[in-house]
């Protein structure tokens, strides 16, 4: 049962969450010498996966039934049975009884974002999940909130605004090509999976995702040389090309199989785009912590 649990829980989506270190990186705080805003922004790391973790069985409670009919989703421990809904739900009890008064002993201001992204996805999981463009932009509020978090945790000096477009901006984008991909997977059946995929078609979707490429890659370079932190001869502006490539390279698995509907599972097996992601990561570190 403690294994079913922690699949349930989905330790793999757990990346998302990395972006709480963004306010680290970016706001140049990262370094031996800066042990405690990394450590307070490591332990709220922790947290948000714990939380993350409580997100994902809640919402397979709620969708139980919609995943016993799901060609992969039934095998999910919940779907299943493997994990009682009962049990579940002590889990969850749990988790929540250690996570908020954890939370709140490393910042207030934590607390309050990590209550926020919880009740985000509770009524995304009742009702928002059900409602045409506003279930994506749910998913991308839930990444806002993760920057938020990671901002509400260190002294920041100069955290540009520019980074939450781009975070807005990007998870639009891949939760707008995740819709996409359900779709060409399920066809026919699509409505009886999921039903906000009844208001989209596949040419919207496209259109959506062309427009967010675009304004992502926009964003992205209005930020390198915009923000005030940055080295005043421009050179953030070399890792571009490390973003349109990434945002290619996603696309091109979208339109060319039936990748795109879990992104967790694309950087997990997907080399190129590990690769680009390492290069890009690097070129930042060496642009704010070298030059």
């Amino acid at each position: 049962m403690l294994t079913a649990l922690l699949k349930t829980m989905r330790p793999r989506q757990w990346a998302k969450n990395v972006v709480i270190f963004a306010a680290l990186v970016f706001d140049r705080q990262l370094g031996l010498n800066n042990l405690p805003p990394m450590l307070r922004t490591l332990v709220g790391f922790i947290i948000f996966c714990l939380l993350s973790g409580v997100v994902y069985i809640i919402n397979d409670i709620a969708d139980v039934e919609a995943d016993r009919k799901h060609p992969t989703k039934r095998s999910r421990p919940i779907a299943s049975g493997r994990l009682p809904i009962p049990a579940a739900w002590g889990a969850v009890i749990a988790l929540m009884a250690v996570i908020f008064p954890a939370a709140y002993i490393l910042s207030p201001g934590f607390a309050a974002v990590a209550l926020g992204y919880l009740l985000l996805n509770l009524a995304y999981s009742k009702w928002l999940k059900h409602i045409t463009l506003i279930d994506v932009f749910s998913i991308a509020l839930g990444f806002v909130l993760r920057v938020g978090a990671g901002v509400t945790l260190i002294h920041v000096a100069r955290f540009s605004p520019w980074l939450y477009v781009v975070t807005t901006l990007g998870s639009l984008y891949i939760g707008f090509g995740k819709r996409r991909a359900e779709l060409s997977l399920l066809a026919d059946e699509a409505n009886a999976h999921r039903r906000v995929l009844d208001g989209y078609t596949i040419p919207m979707l496209d259109q959506y995702i062309s427009v967010l490429a675009s304004t992502t890659i926009i964003a992205y370079s209005l930020y390198t040389f915009s923000a005030p932190n940055l080295p005043e001869n421009h050179v953030m502006m070399l890792t571009i090309p490390f973003v349109i490539y990434g945002i290619f390279r996603y696309l091109g698995l979208l339109q060319c199989g039936d990748s795109g509907g879990a992104p967790e599972e694309i950087l997990l097996s997907d080399r190129p785009l590990q690769l680009v992601m390492l290069l890009w990561g690097a070129s930042v570190l060496l642009i704010f912590y070298i030059f």
